[in-house]
């Protein structure tokens, strides 16, 4: 394990064209950080990966607040990534769809601060069914927002991606995105949640909703479900099967510690300035072949596992994000380094193959389902 590893358990855990009218810019209604104290906070989607880690990092760190999770637990939803908090006190589940104004009105009622998580994100499958990316990453946000205002919530904040800014040259290593990066997304992946970043723009302009908005890179770490690459090239490396590469292999992503995540929206959530966006990059650019390779590595399996696939249809080439605002600003910036990270997230995969077994296999998503409904 790494040195640093006593920071990597999930419990503690562009284009710049002169286009102004997608420029993602808030006009703050305060010159200075309202520091909030939530005392009861709604996560939508907290059965997922990121959402999963967000509530164990923020019910071991705060351990007086009380947390409401709403998830309508598709197939990336897993209450099993919960088993360490399911009985605390202090935690709910609601099963309930973001979409539903029923479901949210319930899950929201008596909460101070939203965040919300909840969303389709898998860039292959928006491209072959891209409804379901619309109704959950738009509707379902709209529904969210006209549920805060009715209640009056303190603050709502809003996880998004780098992905809705487009592509970056593959050339150019000094260019990254930042807060004022256009909006030139190239998936109905990343178009739903552009349109997602908007409305919460619109809420904060038109109904002053008390909001913040984030835009990360690619996460990784413990509870990543095994479609997306890494967990997908550990656990296929694991069992001596083939790595598959989009194209050449050179398209670059900045990575990110699941947990440094976590810290980050922690920050935001209690000292962001309200009207505000928030860029969060881990300074840890990697293509897939490097990824690929890493993974090989640490798992000494042979790089004949390595096979390269017919490249994704509008394939983004490279995504990097400067977080200096929010390193100046609140003073967040990546602690696990992208060598330390990756060497955890291999081991938590090692430590818990029935997991992720259970995950790939066919009863999975009956099974979880089924639990949803006992709850």
């Amino acid at each position: 394990m790494p040195p640093q590893s006593q920071n990597l358990s999930p419990e503690s855990d562009s284009q710049n064209s002169n286009s102004q009218v997608l420029k993602p810019h808030f006009r703050s209604p305060s010159p200075k950080p309202q520091v909030l104290s939530p005392k009861k906070l709604l996560v939508t989607g907290g059965a997922g990966f990121i959402g999963a880690n967000f509530i164990l990092y923020m019910m071991k760190k705060y351990p007086d607040y009380e947390i409401v999770n709403l998830d309508k637990l598709t197939y990336a939803g897993n209450l099993e990534n919960l088993k360490d908090v399911e009985n605390n006190p202090n935690y709910s589940f609601i099963n309930g769809d973001i979409c539903n104004t029923d479901d949210v009105k319930k899950a929201m009622t008596g909460c101070d601060s939203v965040v919300h998580f909840a969303a389709e994100s898998h860039v292959d499958r928006s491209i072959t069914g891209p409804a379901i990316f619309v109704q959950t990453n738009v509707v379902g946000t709209q529904v969210l927002l006209d549920v805060a205002r009715e209640l009056g919530v303190e603050r709502f904040h809003h996880v998004s991606t780098d992905e809705v800014f487009g592509t970056l040259s593959l050339e150019n290593k000094s260019e990254l995105f930042t807060e004022n990066t256009s909006y030139s997304p190239r998936s109905p992946y990343s178009a739903s949640k552009a349109g997602s970043d908007h409305l919460v723009r619109a809420y904060v302009e038109t109904y002053n909703l008390p909001a913040t908005i984030s835009n990360c890179t690619n996460n990784y770490g413990p509870y990543h479900f095994p479609e997306k690459v890494i967990p997908l090239f550990i656990t296929n490396a694991m069992a001596d099967k083939s790595l598959p590469i989009y194209g050449s292999g050179k398209a670059v992503r900045d990575y990110l510690y699941v947990t440094d995540h976590c810290s980050a929206i922690d920050l935001i959530l209690h000292k962001g300035k309200i009207g505000e966006t928030y860029c969060i990059g881990g300074d840890s650019e990697r293509n897939g072949i490097e990824v690929a390779d890493t993974i090989l590595k640490i798992l000494d399996k042979p790089q004949t596992l390595k096979t390269y696939v017919e490249d994704r249809k509008g394939h983004d080439m490279r995504y990097a994000m400067d977080h200096s605002k929010i390193s100046k600003e609140l003073g967040w910036k990546p602690s696990v380094s992208f060598d330390q990270g990756i060497t955890a997230t291999v081991e938590w995969y090692k430590q818990n193959e029935s997991w992720w077994k259970r995950i790939i296999s066919k009863e999975y998503l009956d099974s979880n389902r089924a639990e949803a409904n006992e709850q």
